[in-house]
C-alpha cells in the first residue's frame, strides 16, 4: 500500500493504540482489526461482520471519525462520538452552572460541545428578587471559555465549542463584535442564527426588533445589523451564519424536535443533548483508471461499501460510552449518524474534472445522490433486521421535507420496513484522517496546497527537510510520468473563485440530510460588497449555513503557498513568523548555569493588589545571541507565593531547554481570570498571568530574541503576539511549523496533522 511518511507518523501519534502494559497495534492492519472487532460486537455473528468491516477499512475506503479509530476496542473510558450539543440553558443561576458542569464533564471525555445562549436574558435586564441587573449571555460565555482552557490545561484533547445566538436577541450586536476584543472567546466558534424572516427583512431593509421574553429592547434596520455581521466576519473571520429556519424545515425529525445549535464545526445541527457521530466514504479510493479517458467511480464498490459503513456507524451507538445519560438517551432514541465523503476534490481530479466546473457539479450531485440513496436503503434494511429508531413515526417521517425528495424506491422501503437511523448523511471535517489516508483531499474541500516542504525536528536538535505532496499530485507523477500537471485542472483553494466553492457546497447540500462543514477561502483583497454577496448567494442556493475564511489583520494568514503558474515545483510555505527560526538552537539536554548572568528586573502593579510584583529575567549568550535562561517572580503578597514559585521553575526549565520559547508568552497571555481582568496601559489585560506574559514578551523583544511587528500595518504578516490570540497565526501550536491550513471550519496542520475546530 502506498503510504507517505507523514501519514505513518500521524497513525503512530494519533491512532495507534498503546496500552499501559506496553502492548500496541503492530501496524495499520492491526488498528483496522481492533476497530472492526469492536464495532462488530453488537452483531449476532461478530466474527463474520468483523471480517467485512475490516475489508471496508482496508485501503482507507471507509474512514470512521478519528475518535472511533483511536478509541474503539481499547477499553478506555472515552466517547466515540465527536461532539455534542448541550441541553438548553435555563435563565437562572442554578441552571446556568448546571449547564457549565455538564459541558465540563463532556469536554473531559474529549467531546466538543455546542450551546445556544439565546435563552439567557440580555445585559441590563432586571433579575427579580435580588435587585440586580443581568450581565448578559456573553459574560457567561466567558465562563465557558475559561472552563475550556482549564480542561485543556489539565492535559485533555484541545477543546472545541460552538456558541450560537439568535439574530433577534438584544445582545446580538455585542455577540457579533465579540471576537474584535483581543483574546476573548478564543475557544469558541461563533455563529448567528439567521431566520428566514430576518433574511427577508435584510432584503427589504425593514425595521428589525431585538426582543427577549416578549419585550422589545431595541429596533434597528435589518440591513444595518446584517452589514455589521458581515463586517465582523470580513475583519475577524467570525461569526459564521446558520440559516436556522432552513435547518429545522429540512430536519427529518421536525415533528419531535427543534434545533437551535450545531456541533463546533457546523456539519451536525442537533437538538439538546444531541450527539455527533461521523464517518466518511473515501471517494478517491473508488476511482478506477485515474487520469485516463476511462476514469470513473466504481459504482459496484460504492454499493458494497455504503451499507457496511452505515452498519458500522449504527453499531458505534451501542458500543460507545457517553459523558452524560441524557446524551445516551437522545442518541439511542433517534440513532443519528453522519455518513459523508472525503477525497471529493481528488476524485474529481482523477476523473479529469476541475473543481467548481459545471462538470464537477454534475459529478458531485451524481456521487452524493448515490451515497444518500444507498444510505437510506441500508438503514431501511437494518430496520427490518433490528428495528426502527424508537422515535420513528411513519406518517410524519415520510411527510418531511427532505424525505419527500428521496427516490421512490427509498420512500417505499421506509414505508415497508421503517428506518434504523433518523438522519444519515453529513459532510464532516476530515483534516487529520484525510492526512492519515495518504494525504487525500479533505471532505468536499478543494485541495488546499498541492505541495509544500516541512522541516522535521530530530531528537538531536537538527532538522531534516521533506517534501509533502497531495495524493493527487503524487499519483499524477506516478501514473502519467509527468512532473507538471495541467494548471487548468490542478487548481488549489486559493485560486478558486467564491462561486466555485458555493457551487460544490450547494450541490452537496441537496443530498445531505444534516449539514456540511465547508470553508470558502477568499482572497485578502476581496471587496466588502463581493464578500457580502457570498453569504446572500449561499442563502439563495439553499445552503444551511456559510463559513468563509479571508486572511485579515485580526486572525492573520494561514498557510500561504507561493503562487505558481503550474505545479512545476513544490510550493514553499510563506514565512509567517519573524525570521528567527534559522537562529534557534534546539538541544537535547538543558543548558548548565554559569556563575554570572546578565538580566533585568521589571516592576508591575496588578490593580487591586497592595504590593507590586518584581519579575527578574536572566539571559545567556549562545552562538552570539542573547536568549532567556531563567525567571524569578517576587512580591510581598504571599497570596501568589506557591503558584509563582511553580511558574518560575517551569518557565525556567523551558528556557534552559532551548528552541523557540515564544509559546510561553502566547500561553500566558491567553489566560483569562474568570473574575475579570483590568485595563493597564490603555488596553485590557485578561489576568495577572497575562500581565506577566507581557513583561516576558517585552524582555524578549528588547534583547532581540523576538521581533515585534507593527501589527497596525495591513501588510504585516501574521506574527502578532496580541493579548490572548494564542500561537502565531499560521504557526502550528503543536509542531511550530507555519503550516496551518483553514479547512472545513478547522485549523489543520499540513506538517504534523494537528487539528482544532474553531
Amino acid at each position: 500500500m502506498e503510504w507517505s511518511p507523514l501519514s505513518q507518523r500521524i497513525w503512530d501519534m494519533k491512532y495507534r493504540y498503546r496500552s499501559e502494559s506496553g502492548s500496541e497495534d503492530a501496524d495499520l492492519r492491526a488498528t483496522w482489526a481492533r476497530v472492526a472487532r469492536a464495532l462488530a460486537a453488537p452483531e449476532r455473528e461478530p466474527a463474520l461482520w468483523a471480517g467485512r468491516f475490516e475489508e471496508a477499512l482496508a485501503g482507507f475506503k471507509f474512514l470512521p471519525a478519528g475518535r472511533v479509530i483511536a478509541g474503539a476496542g481499547t477499553g478506555r473510558s472515552v466517547t466515540l462520538f465527536n461532539c455534542f450539543v448541550m441541553g438548553a440553558i435555563p435563565d437562572d443561576m442554578s441552571g446556568i452552572f448546571q449547564g457549565l458542569r455538564e459541558a465540563a464533564l463532556t469536554m473531559q471525555q474529549g467531546g466538543g460541545i455546542g450551546h445556544d445562549f439565546s435563552t439567557l436574558r440580555p445585559k441590563g435586564a432586571p433579575v427579580r428578587g435580588v435587585g440586580a441587573d443581568a450581565s448578559g449571555p456573553l459574560s457567561f460565555m466567558d465562563v465557558w471559555d475559561a472552563m475550556c482552557r482549564t480542561i485543556m490545561s489539565a492535559g485533555s484533547r484541545r477543546g472545541a465549542m460552538m456558541a450560537t445566538l439568535r439574530c433577534d436577541h438584544p445582545d446580538i450586536e455585542d455577540f457579533i463584535d465579540a471576537k474584535r476584543e483581543p483574546g476573548r472567546l478564543r475557544n469558541f466558534n461563533l455563529s448567528v442564527l439567521a431566520t428566514d424572516e430576518f433574511m427577508a427583512a435584510v432584503k427589504d431593509d425593514a425595521e428589525w426588533p431585538l426582543v427577549f421574553a416578549g419585550r422589545t429592547y431595541k429596533t434597528m434596520r435589518a440591513r444595518a445589523l446584517w452589514d455589521r455581521l458581515m463586517r465582523a466576519t470580513y475583519d475577524c473571520a467570525e461569526p459564521g451564519v446558520i440559516f436556522i429556519d432552513r435547518v429545522n424545515a429540512a430536519n427529518n425529525l421536525a415533528y419531535c424536535e427543534t434545533i437551535h445549535a450545531t456541533n463546533p464545526c457546523g456539519e451536525q445541527p442537533l437538538p439538546p443533548y444531541g450527539a455527533c457521530l461521523l464517518g466518511s466514504i473515501n471517494l478517491a479510493s473508488l476511482v478506477r483508471d485515474p487520469f485516463t479517458p476511462q476514469a470513473r467511480l466504481d459504482s459496484d464498490a460504492l454499493e458494497r461499501l455504503v451499507p457496511l459503513a452505515v452498519r458500522m456507524l449504527d453499531n458505534v451507538i451501542d458500543v460507545s460510552r457517553f459523558p452524560l445519560p441524557q446524551q445516551e438517551s437522545e442518541a439511542k432514541a433517534k440513532r443519528r449518524i453522519g455518513l459523508g465523503v472525503t477525497g471529493l476534490a481528488d476524485a474529481l481530479l482523477y476523473c479529469n474534472t476541475r473543481y467548481g466546473s459545471p462538470e464537477s457539479v454534475a459529478l458531485t450531485r451524481t456521487w452524493l445522490g448515490e451515497v444518500q440513496r444507498l444510505s437510506y436503503l441500508a438503514s431501511a434494511d437494518l430496520a427490518a433486521e433490528k428495528g426502527s429508531f424508537p422515535e420513528f413515526r411513519r406518517g410524519p417521517f415520510l411527510g418531511g421535507e427532505t424525505v419527500r425528495g428521496l427516490p421512490e424506491e427509498v420512500r417505499a422501503a421506509i414505508g415497508r420496513y421503517g428506518l434504523r437511523n433518523a438522519l444519515l448523511n453529513s459532510i464532516a471535517p476530515t483534516g487529520t484522517i484525510s492526512l492519515l489516508a495518504d494525504n487525500v483531499s479533505s471532505g468536499i474541500e478543494p485541495v488546499f496546497a498541492f505541495a509544500h516542504r516541512r522541516h522535521v525536528l530530530q531528537p538531536d536538535g537538527t532538522r531534516s527537510e521533506e517534501l509533502v505532496e497531495s495524493q493527487a499530485l503524487r499519483r499524477w507523477k506516478s501514473l502519467r510520468g509527468e512532473a507538471t500537471p495541467p494548471a487548468e485542472l490542478f487548481v488549489d483553494a486559493q485560486a478558486l473563485a467564491p462561486a466555485d466553492h458555493l457551487a460544490i457546497q450547494a450541490a452537496a447540500q441537496a443530498f445531505v440530510d444534516s449539514s456540511i462543514s465547508k470553508t470558502i477561502n477568499l482572497p485578502r483583497d476581496i471587496s466588502f460588497e463581493d464578500f457580502k454577496s457570498v453569504y446572500t448567494e449561499a442563502y439563495r442556493l439553499g445552503c444551511k449555513g456559510c463559513t468563509t475564511y479571508r486572511p485579515n489583520d485580526v486572525t492573520g494568514a494561514v498557510l500561504e503557498p507561493v503562487a505558481t503558474p503550474a505545479v512545476t515545483a513544490p510550493a514553499k510555505l510563506a514565512p509567517v513568523a519573524a525570521p528567527r527560526e534559522a537562529e534557534v538552537v534546539y538541544i537535547a539536554q538543558p543548558l548548565d548555569r554559569p556563575l554570572d548572568l546578565p538580566g533585568r528586573t521589571y516592576k508591575t502593579k496588578w490593580p487591586g493588589s497592595d504590593h507590586a510584583i518584581y519579575i527578574t529575567i536572566n539571559d545567556i549568550l549562545q552562538d552570539g545571541r542573547r536568549r532567556p535562561f531563567e525567571i524569578f517572580i517576587n512580591s510581598k503578597n504571599m497570596e501568589h507565593y506557591a503558584w509563582t514559585v511553580a511558574l518560575t521553575r517551569m518557565i525556567s526549565a523551558v528556557f534552559r531547554r532551548g528552541g523557540d520559547v515564544s509559546f510561553v508568552v502566547e500561553e500566558l497571555k491567553a489566560v483569562f481570570d474568570p473574575r475579570g481582568g483590568h485595563w493597564m496601559g490603555g488596553r485590557y489585560v485578561p489576568s495577572l498571568l497575562a500581565a506577566i506574559g507581557d513583561v516576558i514578551e517585552r524582555h524578549l523583544v528588547e534583547i532581540g530574541f523576538l521581533t515585534k511587528v507593527d501589527t497596525a500595518s495591513p501588510k504585516a504578516l501574521a506574527c502578532r503576539v496580541a493579548v490572548g490570540e494564542g500561537p502565531l497565526p499560521g504557526q502550528c501550536p503543536q509542531c511550530g511549523q507555519p503550516a496551518l491550513s483553514r479547512q472545513e471550519g478547522c485549523d489543520v496542520c499540513l506538517s504534523c496533522g494537528y487539528s482544532r475546530c474553531g
